[in-house]
Formats: structure tokens, sequence, C-alpha cells
């Protein structure tokens, strides 16, 4: 053979070696394009969705509800996301479980709910605990916004779906913020932090970058320790006997159950099962609720965000307001302020006024106004009793828009 042979081949072999080079990250970069976590599916942008429609992103195929709860049949847990003030998320996750409840045995999980919650879950479900009491429950458990899961709630009672308390105690998670051992003989459940994906996309949710991570390290312990612990209460569901034909519906943040890495892939390496994650999602956030939309930096994850993705509007209540500011002080509940063309202002309720009580209930803390206030309808009225300057009066307040 001849040089120039020689060289030709040489010269032929590198240029094939370099395309085949060029070939392998030119693929590697389109898995990192479609891994976006906005883009949903390889197949199709979210963005090109209607309201209503439903994705399933393995496959970018659009099916109908029926298609799609006959798929998750199959599964003994199905998760749901939402965000939390999104009315049209409820209302998807009531559609799973009344259609669920159809065929099958049916218990909801709820991250709003912390274990410890779980006897007085139990009476709430056999209508032992009255609703005044539940509401209470509630917002002690969770905070403002029963009536975005108020018809949940019904419909479980009056079917008798059993509500299942997921999240640790307060007191467990005073410990474990201090580094103390769990209380009362307890352990904490098994912590992975060893996911980098889900590391990344935790810490993207922070407000992390470079050069953060360190500070950010202890909230991101407490949200292993919130996920670790739903998921050991999922799995505990899935082991104990008397649930062995009862499926699990999940309803927590998007967030946790988002991309599998939280609750779902953790229960699944306490007990491996079959299951599905649904997530009622936006693309459109209304301009006059922009103030609501998170600046969350793009983490590029290699994974599907669900199974299933539903397009949904963005709506948030339209609570009633009383139209104060409230301070906690030692006298009792104090109005700081009163804010102009409000119910309050209208009734006649003045800055330095005490809250003695509302509708005929002692107030002694601001939670208990809050709480009451999620009761009332546009319409509807309350009566205050205060004590200004020394003397006791009455006030009735017409909740107005």
């Amino acid at each position: 053979m001849s040089l120039n042979s020689v060289t030709k081949t040489m010269r032929t072999l590198l240029i094939t070696l370099f395309l085949l080079w060029l070939l392998l990250i030119t693929r590697e970069g389109q898995t990192e394009e479609f891994a976006v976590p906005n883009s949903g599916s390889p197949y199709v942008n979210l963005g090109n969705l209607q309201t209503g429609e439903i994705l399933h992103l393995s496959t970018g195929l659009t099916i109908n509800f029926e298609q799609m709860m006959n798929a998750v049949a199959a599964s003994r847990v199905i998760y749901v996301g939402e965000t939390h003030d999104n009315i049209e998320a409820h209302k998807v996750q009531l559609r799973i479980i009344k259609k669920l409840s159809e065929r099958y045995s049916v218990a909801i999980g709820l991250e709003m709910f912390r274990r410890s919650a779980q006897e007085k879950l139990d009476r709430w479900n056999t209508g032992q605990l009255p609703l005044k009491e539940f509401k209470k429950l509630f917002h002690a458990n969770w905070g403002p916004g029963y009536k975005l899961y108020q018809p949940i709630f019904d419909f479980a009672q009056a079917n008798k779906l059993p509500l299942i308390g997921l999240k640790s105690s307060r007191k467990v998670e005073k410990s474990f913020r201090s580094g103390d051992p769990a209380p009362d003989g307890a352990f904490y459940p098994e912590l992975d932090d060893q996911d980098p994906y889900h590391r990344a996309f935790s810490m993207a949710a922070f407000g992390g970058h470079r050069g953060t991570e360190k500070a950010l390290e202890k909230p991101y312990r407490m949200l292993l320790l919130w996920e670790e612990t739903m998921a050991q209460t999922v799995s505990q569901f899935l082991i104990n006997a008397k649930n062995k034909d009862t499926k699990l519906v999940v309803l927590s943040g998007g967030f946790h159950v988002q991309y599998g890495f939280g609750i779902p892939k953790r229960a699944y390496r306490r007990t491996p099962h079959a299951y599905s994650i649904i997530q009622p999602m936006v693309t459109h956030i209304p301009t006059e609720l922009k103030d609501r939309e998170m600046e969350v930096e793009k983490v590029s994850i290699p994974l599907f965000a669900a199974d299933y993705a539903w397009m949904v509007e963005y709506k948030v209540p339209d609570n009633v307001r009383l139209g104060v500011k409230l301070a906690q002080k030692n006298e009792g509940v104090t109005i700081t302020k009163v804010i102009q063309n409000t119910n309050a202002e209208r009734a006649g309720i003045r800055k330095g006024d005490l809250l003695l009580s509302m509708d005929g209930e002692k107030i002694s803390r601001v939670e208990e106004v809050l709480e009451q206030l999620q009761s009332k309808n546009f319409d509807d009225y309350s009566s205050f009793r205060l004590r200004r300057a020394g003397t006791q009066l009455n006030v009735k307040v017409v909740f107005k828009k």
C-alpha cells in the first residue's frame, strides 16, 4: 500500500470518528433540550394544549377522562398534585376521587393534615367530630383555605372514604430542626438525600444558585423530612392488611409529586407498588394573579413531570374580607388598622378596638377570627363584641364585595 493510500485511509477514518462523535454530542444535546420542566413532553409543548385537555406525557397523546381513569385503575396509589389556591385543581381532584369510588374502595391521603390528627380524622369520617371542630383541626394543621377542600371533605364523609393525615407532627419537626432525637421514643424516617435531580429541582425552588447550597441545606433537610414522612405513611397504608383492596389517592402540592422523585419514589423505595401521577397544570396565569407566580430558576430534568398533565385554568377563591389588620397583644386581639372603604369601616369598627367575641364565640387568638371568616359568604354578616375606651359595644358587619 502506498503512503498516499495510507494517508487517505487515515483521513477517512478520522472523519468518520469525528462525525460519529458529533452525532453523539447532538443526541445528548437533544436529551437535555427535551428535559426542560416546562416542555412537559418531547412530543407536545404544554403551552399548545387547551384547557380541559389531558396529555399522556410519555407518548404525547391527548386522551379523554375515561381513558385516563381506565389506565390509572391498575395503580394502587394515584398521586394528584395541586397548586394549593387553585379552585380548578381541586375540582380535578374531586372528579378523580368520585370516579374511582364508583368501582373501588378508596382512601384519601392528605398533605394538609399531620399524622397526629389521625384520631380526629377518623372521628370526622364516622360523623363523630362536629363540623366546627373539623374546621378548627384543618386550620390548626394547614391554615386558611378550608373552602377550597370542602367539597372533597364533604364527599369523603358522605361516602365513608377514610382521610389519612400524611405529614409529620410539629413536635417531630421541632426536634428535627433542633438536631435532637425524635420525641417520645420514636425514630425519624430514613432520609435519601442522594437524588441529584431532586436536589437540583428543590434548590431552584428555594431560590438557590451556585454558592448558596450550603445555606439552603437546612430547609432542604426539612423538605426531605416532610416527603419521607408522607412516603412512609403511604407505605404503612399499603402494607396494612386491612387496606389490601383499597386504592389510595394522595393529594399534595404538585412540587411533592412532580417528576416522581418526591413522595412517589420514596414510597416505592419502601414498598414497591404500581402508581400513577396526575398533575393539574397551568400554562397561563391571568394578569391579576401574576403576583402569585413563583420566579424559579429552570432546571433541566431528564424525567417526565408526570404520567398525565391535565390542563386547567388558574382561579382563586374570592373570599370575604373584614378590612382590618389584627395584632395579638396581652389583652387579646386588637385592631391595629382599619382599611378605607371596607366592611369594617362601614360597620364603624375603629383602630384600637379590642375584639371580645365574634358571633357569640370568644376571641382570644387572631387565628380564631380567620377561621370564622372562612365560613362566610358574601352578604352574610357577623356580630362582634368590642371593647373601646373601657366600654363594651356590639357591631354588626355585613360582608359585601
